[in-house]
């Protein structure tokens, strides 16, 4: 019987192995990489490892995965006081949520582009926890531009070669400002009287006739200090604001950008309310004694803290329900100041100023949906002097030259002079 006919094949790959720098006690480091299907390709990948070597740009092989990446070094590198707490806490909490469980095993080194696209997309489909459906547009972008921090930090710390957020697609700028707009919801003036009348018993309506009137938000409202207010001048400079804590909420003169802190100038009823509300803390301050409201708070607690942030939004929303108005949050309050002021053509680099806006360009594109009937405005004013500019004027001539080169109308105004100067002179010479 014939034996079976059997083969034996064998696969050669090539590889190298460089040095790469020297340890602590001066001994070499070697990089070996192997796997590769030609002598050609080993060559190639040599090349460029010293070549990155000599630009100073090498990076180590390393088996670090996102995850610990994230967890073990950008978050604690990046912790608070580099940034406010607020805004670390958040990031810790949307990484684990949304972004570690779904390509957190992923080496780091390997993340591409293809990784982080398949991550937005799946958070725009069905990226939401305690629902169904997918997280909006802007919550996706603001996961990219973490993601895009993060990376940028790997390169500079000599993680990684290059970011592939750099060469992701996440949502369009375009679709996040949509959405931005879609999602504001903003009171005509009237509907804002409406509830401004409806709450004026309310023991919080000082706190929100002051935010419609000055657009300040929640965290500045309730940190907003006395001290600050100028009611002589008619002024109120915004610099303090009650934000999350690692011990929860707490009061600080940390501002949400550069432009936050400013001076806003207030109306007149304004001024009438917070008067009236002063001399009510006044009758307060009295009867409790000299502990009340050591912070000097301009919209405090009862007993003369400040106020939970949450607690004023819930209040809010229950006024609102009260007063049968159309149902906005209380940072609509400060759109609806924004849109009020654009739709009557003030300026808006005034209205930037009051916002507290990094630029007039932020403003505008936040709002640029509220002033389509300014565009009409500005045609018809623009034809309206193109109209003016194009009418026939009146014929007259052009005065001729006189005896020595002197125009006529030089000669007419001395002619009128030296009359009026006659008849003060002689009162009965005739005309």
């Amino acid at each position: 019987m014939a034996a079976a006919p059997w083969a034996v094949v064998f696969q050669f790959t090539w590889g190298f192995t460089v040095d790469v720098g020297k340890d602590g006690d001066g001994r070499r480091i070697q990089q070996k990489r192997t796997g590769f299907a030609t002598k050609v390709d080993a060559e190639r990948a040599l090349h460029e490892v010293r070549a990155s070597l000599h630009r100073g740009t090498f990076v180590p092989r390393s088996t670090l995965t996102l995850a610990e990446y994230l967890r073990e070094e950008w978050l604690p590198a990046t912790k608070p006081p580099l940034v406010k707490y607020e805004t670390w806490d958040d990031r810790r909490r949307t990484l684990e949520v949304y972004v570690l469980p779904r390509i957190g095993g992923v080496r780091l080194q390997e993340l591409n582009a293809a990784h982080l696209n398949r991550l937005y997309a799946e958070l725009l489909a069905s990226g939401r926890v305690q629902s169904t459906g997918g997280l909006s547009v802007g919550s996706v972008r603001r996961i990219h531009a973490m993601l895009s921090k993060a990376l940028r930090d790997a390169i500079r710390w000599g993680r990684v070669a290059r970011s592939a957020a750099e060469l992701a697609d996440p949502p369009s700028m375009k679709v996040v400002q949509a959405a931005r707009r879609r999602s504001m919801r903003t009171w005509s003036g009237e509907e804002l009287r409406r509830f401004l009348a409806a709450t004026e018993s309310h023991p919080l309506h000082p706190l929100w006739f002051f935010g419609s009137s000055t657009g300040a938000r929640r965290s500045e409202l309730l940190g907003q200090h006395v001290p600050d207010l100028n009611l002589v001048a008619a002024t109120v400079t915004v610099r303090h604001t009650v934000t999350p804590g690692e011990d929860g909420y707490q009061h600080t003169d940390d501002q949400k950008s550069q432009g936050s802190a400013r001076t806003v100038h207030l109306d007149r009823r304004t001024i009438e309310v917070l008067r009236a509300h002063l001399d009510a803390q006044d009758q307060i301050r009295q009867q409790v004694g000299p502990l009340w409201n050591p912070a000097a708070l301009l919209f405090p607690r009862p007993e003369g803290g400040w106020w939970n942030p949450p607690a004023i939004s819930e209040a809010f929303k229950r006024a609102v329900k009260a007063a049968d108005v159309p149902r906005i949050r209380l940072h609509d309050v400060r759109h609806t100041h924004a849109s009020l002021l654009l739709a009557a053509g003030v300026n808006p680099k005034v209205v930037s100023e009051r916002l507290g806006h990094s630029s007039v360009a932020f403003t505008l594109d936040c709002y640029a949906h509220v002033m389509p009937g300014m565009q009409a405005d500005a045609a018809e004013l623009f034809m309206g002097r193109r109209a003016r500019r194009r009418a026939p004027r009146r014929e007259h001539r052009r005065p001729g030259r006189g005896p020595g080169g002197r125009t006529m109308n030089v000669i007419c105004h001395r002619a009128v002079t030296a009359y009026r100067k006659a008849r003060r002179r002689f009162p009965g010479t005739a005309r």
